[in-house]
């Protein structure tokens, strides 16, 4: 009888509101999307290919988040673990630059690529509307409440969906959540909570003070009086911010470096006290200057002092928009002051100073926000407590959860939390980086309220996750996959007039297999390596993990020549893109032979590991053997053969991708 009565009131929302709003004007909506961030734009994207009415809301006026916001080189972990429309978006900017898959991108680009999806999918969106408000009927988010420029909209919908990075609708509507690190205690976990460790860190000796050995004339700026607390223990501070960095090195697109209003070098004088105890070659010791295409940067924090603004933004997840403006600011002055008292201070190496100077932001990227990016790197705000919790023994693969709606890979990675003095030297706390495990599931009820807090509500974004597992989940692709997941069950719940803690687990996955692109489109065939079933092995072959596309792939390791065969077949008739992922090996073959076998025919190709190119974050490249007509349910086959005598050769996955995916962007 409650689970009824829930559902009276859940599709009653579309038709009834609280009496103090029936005279106002109500937008009502199937899916309403808060946050035009990259998982925003896919969640909305979803639902409406779904056949279902969206809004999309976006506080700001900037869309597709850090996507768009300079993360141009992919945190990706392992490809594999990127599926559906996140897949899709990497294709897309693939094609904008002639390859079928591109990982590092320009901003304006990403953008282009974004407002594709919005365009095709007719999606409306709110620029500039802040959430005011939200009210509830008993569960159930009946409304939320908007302040912009011109007065208060209101805005109903069966489903909500929080997409934002700060999680302000599932704060406002009552949903539990956290902020900072846990004990490692609380989820039995052992890289949580305060961590001292050794990457991202000053080496010993250097001194803390402003007159260096004498504690009495004070701290250098950006160093806290703070004591460092027991390994492991918790605490509500939150992992440093920045700006992904683009800048350019072309003449004729650059804008100088310019000293920002605010400057001061003042707080640059650890990086003085570090280069003159380490002498740097170039700029790369302190800063990430990753290359994008058109002679570009995405640049990252980088080493002990960099980009990221330590210990200034614990604030910023649970406060109001004015104050977060101004943290924003602060965050862009630090850097603009950074990269100006790097080429202009007489006190850097003239030889930093020079390479610095080469640099400037690029006249054709945020031309609405003087050539800046409108995008803090709110790497983790708040969390919520939903029904499951991800944790490290999910990351390491310790517990696997059976309800995956997404997959996460990347290392377990947070940046540091605080600058303290320990034993009388300046020390960074809070870095990192633990990997060595493969793709794993998001569960999802780590993206659901409780259900006693909210049944109408998904969070993709502040998922459910302690604080070191949400630093291996908090990728931008993952972000993306698990907002289609979110939408999917949105109309699932739209559709079944259910809640969202009662949408069927195993028709939402079926259905992000067998949709991938919510378009109806045919889906792509891998056979992995790891599908026993479509794999013959002849000859020697050992199991390697890593650098996998996927949990593992096979290298040849007899002493004769051996082979691996991958069958299967297609769901639907039609033209097929074919392809192999090579992986990055040492001491390869200078060539890899596959035969091809369809319809009857016989074909021989080759491809050399040489002449590929593997850029980025990842461990490989799809590299394509051909393109054929392939009937639904006849069988294929590629084998790839390898000779130990001739170099590594490895066998990992067969893509089978339809045309009609690659051509029609």
């Amino acid at each position: 009888m409650k689970k009824i009565l829930l559902r009276l009131v859940l599709w009653g929302t579309l038709y009834s509101l609280p009496v103090l709003l029936r005279a106002q004007s109500v937008t009502k909506v199937d899916v309403c999307v808060y946050g035009g961030t990259s998982a925003g734009i896919i969640a909305a994207y979803t639902a409406k290919q779904l056949h279902k009415s969206v809004l999309l809301i976006e506080p700001g006026a900037h869309l597709g988040g850090l996507t768009t916001g300079g993360l141009g080189y992919t945190d990706i972990g392992n490809k594999y673990a990127i599926t559906g429309l996140a897949l899709d978006f990497y294709r897309r900017i693939g094609n904008h630059y002639g390859k079928f898959e591109q990982w590092i991108f320009e901003p304006h680009v990403a953008s282009e690529v974004f407002q594709q999806y919005l365009r095709h999918g007719k999606v409306t969106v709110w620029k500039r509307h802040q959430l005011k408000q939200v009210h509830k009927k008993g569960t159930v988010i009946s409304d939320i409440e908007l302040a912009t420029a011109n007065g208060t909209r209101h805005v109903s919908a069966a489903v909500f969906i929080d997409c934002s990075y700060e999680g302000d609708l599932m704060a406002s509507a009552g949903v539990s959540y956290t902020v900072g690190r846990e004990a490692n205690s609380v989820y039995n976990e052992t890289y949580n909570g305060v961590q001292l460790r050794e990457h991202h860190q000053f080496p010993d000796g250097i001194d803390p003070y402003v007159v260096p050995g004498e504690p009495n004339s004070g701290l250098l700026w950006g160093i806290t009086k703070d004591t460092l607390q027991p390994r492991g223990s918790g605490d509500s501070r939150v992992q440093a911010y920045n700006f992904r960095i683009c800048l350019t090195s072309n003449s004729a697109n650059r804008i100088a470096i310019t000293r920002p209003a605010d400057y001061d070098s003042n707080r640059y004088q650890l990086l003085l006290r570090l280069l003159e105890k380490y002498p740097a070659k170039d700029l790369r010791a302190f800063l990430k200057l990753d290359l994008m295409p058109n002679h570009k940067t995405d640049i990252n924090n980088n080493g002990a002092f960099s980009t990221d603004m330590i210990g200034i933004n614990y604030a910023y997840p649970e406060a109001l928009d004015k104050e977060r403006q101004q943290l924003v600011q602060a965050h862009e002055n630090y850097t603009k002051g950074l990269l100006y008292f790097i080429g202009h201070d007489s006190r850097m190496p003239a030889h930093l100073r020079a390479q610095m100077l080469k640099w400037g932001y690029p006249k054709d990227e945020y031309v609405n926000n003087h050539h800046w990016s409108p995008q803090l790197y709110i790497r983790e705000a708040r969390r919520m407590k939903g029904v499951y919790v991800m944790t490290q023994a999910n990351c390491e693969g310790r517990e696997v959860v059976t309800d995956g709606v997404g997959m996460a890979a990347y290392t377990m990675d947070s940046h540091n939390a605080q600058r303290l003095v320990v034993n009388g030297m300046v020390k960074n706390e809070g870095n990192v980086e633990i990997g060595g495990f493969g793709p794993y599931p998001v569960s999802y009820r780590s993206i659901i309220p409780q259900a006693a807090e909210c049944s109408n509500l998904l969070v993709p974004v502040c998922l459910s996750a302690s604080h070191i597992a949400y630093g291996s989940i908090r990728m931008e692709p993952v972000f993306m996959a698990l907002s289609q997941a979110a939408a999917t069950a949105a109309v699932l719940a739209v559709q079944q007039h259910t809640t969202v803690q009662e949408v069927n687990v195993s028709r939402l996955q079926s259905l992000l297999k067998t949709n991938p692109l919510a378009d109806g489109s045919s889906p792509e065939l891998l056979i992995d390596n790891e599908d026993a079933a479509h794999i013959t092995l002849h000859g020697e072959w050992k199991r390697v993990t890593e650098g996998a596309y996927g949990p593992s792939l096979l290298v040849h390791a007899g002493n004769s020549s051996g082979s691996v065969q991958f069958s299967g077949s297609v769901s639907k008739t039609g033209k097929y893109h074919i392809y192999t992922f090579l992986p990055k090996l040492e001491q390869v073959a200078p060539t890899v032979n596959v035969q091809l076998r369809y319809g009857g025919q016989v074909k021989n190709t080759s491809i050399s590991p040489a002449s590929i190119q593997i850029q980025g974050q990842t461990s490989g490249e799809w590299v394509s053997l051909d393109v054929c007509y392939l009937q639904a349910g006849k069988p294929f086959s590629a084998t790839i053969y390898g000779n130990t005598s001739q170099g590594t050769t490895a066998a990992d996955a067969i893509l089978l991708v339809p045309e009609r995916q690659l051509t029609e962007k």
